[in-house]
């Protein structure tokens, strides 16, 4: 397991997020040479270092499901309107439009994600844990990886890309930032199901039959 010094060094010689590092180095037993090549293969040293750098230019994409049923708009931000209108940036919009239409994802980022709305599950997850038996001591660790994956159920960072699911929206953008040289940022977006919210009357379908029966 990654020492916390070990992930800070790597953290300052690449740039890249924390959680990004600690990966690197569990997923190279530690060698510091090659996490920093794990994490450049995958664009996270690039990107991490444009992070901070204003993206005002961009698309607003929309995307349109089952004819009709399901449609997507979603702002994506670079940083001139050059790279906004290259093929390359757009399809990338499209893509996640499309990734937004099938996951239907809830939240951006972990961040967004509201403190009460993880408790609960927390204590959702906790019960279940009980319900299966599991001894106490391990049940708060089991919690733990599950909320994560519970995240990666919920937020399109760090949902598994739909049409390359070895890799995360986070991943797909890093490397796409990697590409061009410029930040890219999702911002936002917004889901729309036909029918969604909306309480349908339910037929009886006996009781309809009846009903058609007697006329």
């Amino acid at each position: 397991m990654a020492s916390a010094q070990m992930v800070k060094e790597l953290r300052q010689k690449t740039g890249a997020g924390m959680m990004d590092c600690k990966k690197a180095l569990e997923a190279n037993n530690d060698d510091m040479d090659k996490a920093i090549e794990f994490l450049r293969e995958k664009g996270l040293a690039a990107a991490s270092k444009k992070a901070g750098r204003v993206a005002a230019e961009g698309v607003v994409e929309s995307y349109i499901h089952m004819g009709g049923k399901i449609g997507v708009l979603v702002e994506v931000n670079c940083e001139t309107d050059f790279v906004a209108k290259t093929d390359d940036f757009k399809n990338m919009v499209r893509d996640i439009a499309m990734h937004i239409a099938a996951t239907n994802p809830l939240f951006l980022n972990v961040e967004d994600v509201p403190a009460d709305y993880v408790e609960k599950e927390k204590s959702i997850l906790k019960a279940q844990a009980l319900n299966e038996g599991k001894p106490e001591k391990i049940i708060e660790k089991m919690v733990e990886g599950r909320i994560k994956k519970f995240y990666q159920e919920i937020c399109l960072m760090e949902q598994a890309f739909v049409k390359d699911p070895d890799k995360t929206i986070k991943e797909i953008v890093n490397e796409k930032i990697s590409k061009i040289g410029e930040n890219i940022k999702i911002r936002r977006f917004t889901r729309y199901q036909m029918g969604e919210g909306i309480e349908k009357k339910e037929e009886n379908f006996a009781e309809e039959v009846a009903k058609q029966m007697s006329l």
